[in-house]
């Protein structure tokens, strides 16, 4: 659009928030973003061409495409919008108990950002590993409960998080409405403690901080926050204050 006198009035097409980016993460030597890291992780232990069971696949995403490149997946969730997923080649609603598949028949089970959600975690691990077969591993990504995204999250309504999460996250497109959180498995401690009662054995277990994703709706949030990341990621002392937790964890006979 060309406003009067000629001059070009067409905002920059890149936001503040692609140039702090750009500048900050990714272009500094190594960085790899947090979805990048877990995919590399899932490449590492899921066999190719395996059987893979995504809990709460939901509709179609970018978690679920990626899995279809590494084997067939089954996908399973509380919402009837699983059909829809176009990645899977067979879809479940689940009732939040029994997975509704035979014994020993996936070689994974993969989640991403969906434990914090989960009301009875060990009624879900139990689960996995029933369906698993016999060195089959479970993965996940999951909100680390000591980061302040996660206690701003247990100590807030739910209708917050509805009103300012995505708006904080200057969300993508695959982005959808908060669920409820329960927050049950999401320390180190609790995550070691419910895989071995369970009958699993952590293989990786650790946080991971990367770019402030929640302060990116506004300069005065961003740059404190980054910050933070920075301090978070100086030391070793302070993982267990950073905001995602990785893990793989194998069926033990």
């Amino acid at each position: 659009m060309v406003e009067q006198g000629g001059q070009d009035q067409r905002p920059n097409p890149q936001s503040w928030q692609k140039r702090a980016l750009y500048r900050y993460y990714q272009n500094r030597p190594g960085w790899v973003d947090g979805t990048e890291q877990f995919r590399s992780l899932i490449r590492a232990h899921v066999p190719p061409g395996g059987a893979i069971l995504e809990i709460g696949a939901g509709p179609s995403n970018k978690t679920t495409r990626f899995l279809a490149e590494i084997g067939e997946v089954t996908g399973i969730d509380l919402d009837p919008a699983v059909a829809t997923n176009e990645a899977c080649a067979h879809t479940h609603v689940y009732d939040g108990r029994a997975i509704p598949v035979p014994d020993s028949s996936f070689d994974a089970c993969v989640s991403n950002y969906v434990l914090e959600h989960v009301e009875e975690p060990a009624t879900l691990l139990r689960e996995c590993h029933r369906v698993l077969r016999p060195g089959g591993v479970i993965a996940f990504r999951t909100p680390n409960l000591w980061h302040y995204v996660s206690l701003i999250a247990r100590l807030t309504p739910h209708s917050f998080h509805e009103r300012v999460a995505l708006r904080a996250q200057n969300a993508s497109e695959d982005a959808h409405d908060p669920y409820p959180t329960f927050h049950r498995m999401n320390t180190r401690r609790t995550c070691t403690t419910l895989l071995e009662s369970a009958g699993f054995e952590c293989v990786v277990l650790t946080c991971f901080e990367g770019e402030p994703s929640y302060g990116l709706f506004s300069r005065f949030a961003f740059y404190p926050l980054m910050l933070w990341e920075r301090i978070l990621n100086s030391t070793n002392r302070l993982e267990d204050l950073r905001a995602n937790i990785f893990c793989v964890a194998r069926k033990l006979p």
